[in-house]
């Protein structure tokens, strides 16, 4: 009898790992991603970015300016049987033919791989012009990745009313994740550079009813200066500067990131 059941429990240590497999990681690494996209994670950190994030695999997660959909491959996987991915980003009958374009290359990228991605919802998140993306307080994490110093150009009041569009989406006690280019405290802003200072972030954000929850320093570089000709671009994997000084930049590597995580407060009883 003994004998047996040691041989259950070997086998049981056997199986556990299979049953326990991270839903996460196997998303990361799956074959779906392209290699251009694969090769950045190193710099990206997804695992560990939406780990800190708090997401869960039967949430409703929105997805703010998906762009090329480097997070999206990740995530579409990942939520695609017990959650929900809405992709919000330009609307496809905007007056900016940019968001058109956009609008119409990410719908092209879901509609090549419905395996992947037959069950991402899109809608239309684009500041100073349109919102339609969520019913409120319907939605557990919103994401956006690099995106804010895009939305900061239309001003204070456009960039904290789209924060107030995020706020109104989750429910009480739902995550805004943000991950962006981060400006030293002690550099005047310049907006085109694409870097931004994070207490000006979080300043914006709370302004729209936000609680920061948690910083982390998963995405910082300390090599980054922040002061680069072109801004941010000439850092890869953008190289805006070509061959001058393509080494140093290299050296550096992409750039400083905050990686901010906001709570909505939970009605008060």
């Amino acid at each position: 009898m003994k004998k047996i059941l040691i041989s259950a429990v070997l086998a049981c240590s056997f199986i556990l790992p299979v049953h326990a497999e991270d839903a996460l990681k196997t998303a990361i690494s799956g074959s779906h991603r392209s290699a251009e996209n694969v090769a950045r994670d190193p710099a990206r950190h997804p695992y560990e970015t939406l780990t800190f994030l708090g997401i869960k695999p039967n949430m409703t997660v929105v997805e703010l300016s998906p762009g090329g959909g480097w997070y999206t491959e990740i995530l579409a996987p990942y939520l695609r049987n017990k959650g929900n991915l809405i992709a919000a980003g330009g609307d496809p009958e905007s007056s900016s033919e940019y968001a058109r374009k956009g609008a119409a290359a990410f719908r092209q990228k879901l509609d090549a791989n419905p395996a992947v991605y037959d069950k991402v919802k899109v809608g239309i998140f684009e500041p100073g012009n349109k919102y339609k993306f969520a019913a409120p307080n319907s939605v557990d994490l919103v994401l956006t990745f690099r995106n804010i110093h895009n939305w900061a150009g239309g001003g204070d009041e456009q960039l904290t009313t789209a924060f107030k569009q995020v706020y109104d989406s989750l429910k009480p006690g739902g995550v805004f994740g943000v991950v962006d280019h981060r400006l030293p405290a002690n550099k005047e802003a310049n907006l085109k550079s694409g870097y931004l200072h994070e207490a000006y972030v979080i300043a914006q954000i709370e302004k729209a009813g936000f609680k920061l929850a948690e910083k982390s320093e998963i995405n910082a570089n300390p090599k980054d200066t922040a002061d680069h000709k072109s801004g941010v671009w000439a850092l890869p994997p953008s190289f805006a500067n070509k061959d001058e000084d393509r080494a140093k930049y290299a050296a550096i590597g992409e750039s400083d990131r905050m990686t901010l995580k906001f709570v909505k407060p939970s009605a008060k009883k």
